[in-house]
């Protein structure tokens, strides 16, 4: 089997400023090429990807258990199925997608013919966040290669082991005028940013969100901003309860909190808090505690990526109870082994911190509702989430709050998984994000759609209305705006 190699080795540096408009220009120049291969070419290299994850399967989890200690079963769902998915979707679909898309033709200009064909946009830049290190650098590097792009990946230097593995992946498979990684911190990513990219794929804060944005328009550059902010669950009394439960607490606490899309904050209907806050008290024990040795023991919870994190959540945590909110569940820190555990807590107030950041990692306050109305209002309060999650077993209730809240994307008696689906749109909305991943979506978002439309040789209807713009010419406009 080729690629066989499991032992993560650092890259060779990139990270000088000065080399970087170099490697730029490299790979403009290769990307001339690149937009003149056939889907064969992009399926190649697509294939070499996903042989390269299935035979680095022991490697991917290392890398991912040496960052933060996350779970190797946690990294063959989150960072390698969910990769394998996105690829092999592509490559079941990529030849469809280059096809021209022909559209219909209106009556005002009959004798044409006109469709939409993709094309690469050149050269294109991929910042890659820490928590999803792998998979959120796969994914929509599987989209770039398949709209034919050359691509440079900067990995987050907070992961450095992911991001070496990353750097090796690409050493073995692409040539590095088809896609190199680029490692280094903060300054790398700025250096990066003042080249001229046809396009950036950011993953992200909202504040970081704004920087790029603001790099890209310096060069009229495309973006794709995956943000965040605080995506709410509500459950209204018609939920099974146990059911909604066990899919806030898995959304929740895989990766220990750390994902775009976890449940920030959880809405419920009064009369069935009570049952609720049980049926969670009974999932966490059973999932990661079934021994009764604590959380901490268990080896099926991540940590926190690092220290400043670990601070920063911590913090959230120490702000609410400060302010009068109590513990319900969890509750227990410990900086030594950057633990913190599945926490739930009510009585936050609506200003203290946990209820205004992004909170990114295991905490989840807890908020009551009487009506429906009332709980579309504290959402809407907020700005627009990048996931709403919804559970319900009334369908009334269910057309009325995603009618009613806008969101980036939203689940129904689940949570998190529309993110793995191939053919659904992901991204956020407003402030949660711009632009869209996943699919023919991240094809299209890498891809110029050129609009083309052939006209017939000769006299065609138009040309009935060319200047100069006589009594005739007049009548024949006339007629175009009253029946066309």
């Amino acid at each position: 089997m080729l690629y066989m190699e499991t032992t993560v080795t650092p890259a060779p540096s990139l990270t000088k400023p000065v080399s970087l408009p170099l490697l730029f220009q490299q790979q403009r120049a290769r990307a001339e090429a690149l937009r003149r291969e056939g889907w064969e070419a992009r399926a190649m290299r697509l294939r070499k990807l996903s042989r390269w994850i299935n035979d680095n399967r022991s490697a991917i989890q290392q890398a991912l258990y040496a960052d933060f200690r996350k779970p190797a079963a946690e990294t063959d769902v989150s960072e390698i199925w969910s990769s394998q998915v996105e690829i092999k979707h592509t490559l079941r679909h990529l030849k469809q997608w280059m096809e021209p898309r022909v559209v219909g033709t209106p009556l005002s200009l009959m004798g044409t013919r006109s469709w939409v064909q993709h094309e690469p946009k050149g050269v294109c830049l991929i910042i890659a966040p820490w928590n999803y290190p792998f998979y959120l650098a796969i994914d929509p590097l599987a989209s770039a290669l398949a709209a034919g792009n050359a691509c440079i990946i900067k990995p987050s230097e907070i992961t450095p082991t992911v991001a070496a593995l990353l750097a090796r992946m690409c050493r073995e498979i692409f040539d590095p005028t088809v896609v190199t990684v680029v490692e280094g911190d903060k300054d790398v990513a700025t250096e990066l940013l003042k080249l001229p990219f046809n396009h950036i794929f950011f993953t992200g804060s909202p504040q970081v969100g704004k920087i790029v944005m603001r790099a890209a328009a310096e060069h009229l550059a495309s973006v794709t901003l995956e943000l965040g902010g605080k995506s709410p669950v509500i459950v209204d009394d018609t939920a099974d309860l146990r059911d909604a439960a066990e899919k806030i607490v898995w959304g929740k606490g895989i990766n220990a909190g750390q994902t775009c899309v976890a449940p920030d904050y959880l809405l419920v209907q009064e009369s069935v808090k009570e049952k609720l806050v049980e049926e969670i008290k009974e999932v966490v024990q059973r999932f990661y505690d079934p021994e009764g040795e604590g959380v901490a023991a268990s080896k099926s919870y991540a940590r926190i990526v690092n220290a400043h994190h670990f601070r920063r959540i911590a913090g959230l945590l120490e702000d609410a109870q400060a302010q009068g909110a109590n513990i319900l569940l969890g509750g227990t820190v410990d900086a030594g082994q950057r633990f913190i555990e599945p926490t739930l807590l009510e009585g936050a107030p609506s200003e203290s911190r946990i209820m205004q950041e992004e909170i990114f990692g295991p905490l989840l306050p807890i908020v009551t509702f009487r009506t429906l109305l009332e709980a579309a209002a504290i959402v809407n309060s907020r700005l627009q989430p990048l996931a709403l999650y919804v559970f319900t077993q009334n369908n009334e209730h269910q057309r009325y709050l995603l009618q009613n809240i806008p969101a980036g994307g939203s689940c129904v008696n689940e949570t998190i998984l529309h993110l793995a689906h191939p053919d659904l749109p992901f991204g956020g909305f407003g402030n949660s994000g711009l632009g869209k991943a996943h699919g023919f979506a991240g094809f299209v978002g890498f891809s110029n759609e050129k609009s083309v439309l052939k006209q017939r040789v000769g006299r065609t209807g138009i040309k009935t209305m060319y200047p100069p713009y006589t009594p005739k010419v007049k009548k024949m406009i006339g007629w175009l705006l009253k029946f066309f």
